[in-house]
């Protein structure tokens, strides 16, 4: 079993004696939210220097580097196609013409050669109404490189604009994943998996972003169903502060709507989301050695 690697951007992850850390802090104003793809360029050259040969689940912090995740599939050497599955409650497939960003790095996979499908699981995001239609990016959901499994949206309008077999609505989070895990039985691909804590209903923990329905166990249900078929994952999700240098990434952060932080809250909040972290790697160790 490889020890879990931190990608230490922002100083979030607490309560892992066990995992190796990668200080990345100096990165953390260039990166955070998003970049421009020199700067990624830049930044994925500094990590294949300081990456582990061997390593088990990445943990990379707040939500605002979900991009990341980018850079760990696009690493993968596996012979065979993969799926990348994705527990998240937005589709992070939104539009972004400036490079990469932590809303917009699934259209990056899914052109990864490699990569055979995404497939967003849990979303309850506003992301996937008709009022954002046109702020996601159509083209991998009409190529079906991306799937969306959404749960108490209403979607219509994808059928209306022809992309009907790209969602998968439901109006209960039961149903979703009953169905999903049925779908996973119809192949043997590999997959990477990548989940984000805002996933998770809000009463389970706190991240940086507006959360979803999900429960651990409804997690755990999804990773026991990936038994023996993972080739990589990672962990997103925890909870910081941070106050943007750049003038675009406050506005566009601020156009998010992302929830207003207090700093008493904060503390608290890491500590809650470290019980959840052992429950996860935990699970997804236990799928791997199968």
């Amino acid at each position: 079993m490889n020890q879990p690697l931190i990608l230490d951007l922002d100083g979030s992850l607490h309560g892992l004696t066990e995992a190796e850390v990668l200080p990345l802090s100096d990165w953390q104003e260039s990166i955070r939210f998003g970049c421009g793809l020199s700067t990624w360029r830049a930044f994925r050259k500094a990590l294949d220097e300081q990456m582990p040969h061997e390593h088990g689940t990445v943990l990379t912090g707040s939500g605002d580097f979900h991009h990341l995740s980018h850079l760990l599939v696009s690493r993968l050497k596996s012979s065979l196609p993969i799926d990348v599955v994705v527990l998240d409650n937005h589709p992070d497939n939104m539009r972004f013409p400036f490079g990469i960003h932590c809303g917009s790095w699934v259209r990056h996979v899914a052109v990864l050669p490699g990569v055979r499908k995404v497939h967003v699981v849990g979303i309850s995001s506003s992301d996937v109404g008709w009022h954002h239609a046109w702020e996601n990016t159509l083209g991998p959901l009409y190529k079906r490189k991306v799937h969306y499994w959404i749960v108490g949206v209403d979607t219509r309008w994808a059928r209306a604009v022809g992309l009907a077999r790209s969602f998968s609505s439901f109006s209960c989070r039961d149903k979703l994943i009953e169905n999903f895990i049925s779908m996973l039985g119809s192949n043997d691909s590999p997959v990477y998996l990548s989940i984000d804590k805002d996933v998770l209903d809000s009463s389970v923990v706190k991240t940086n972003w507006d959360q979803g329905c999900f429960t651990p166990d409804d997690i755990e249900r999804i990773i026991v169903a990936l038994a023996g078929r993972l080739v990589g994952s990672d962990i997103t999700g925890e909870i910081s502060l941070y106050d943007y240098c750049t003038p675009w990434k406050r506005w566009l952060s601020a156009l998010d709507d992302q929830p207003a932080l207090a700093l008493s809250d904060v503390a608290a909040w890491q500590a809650e989301q470290v019980a959840i972290n052992h429950r996860l790697l935990a699970a997804i160790n236990a799928s791997t050695d199968c």
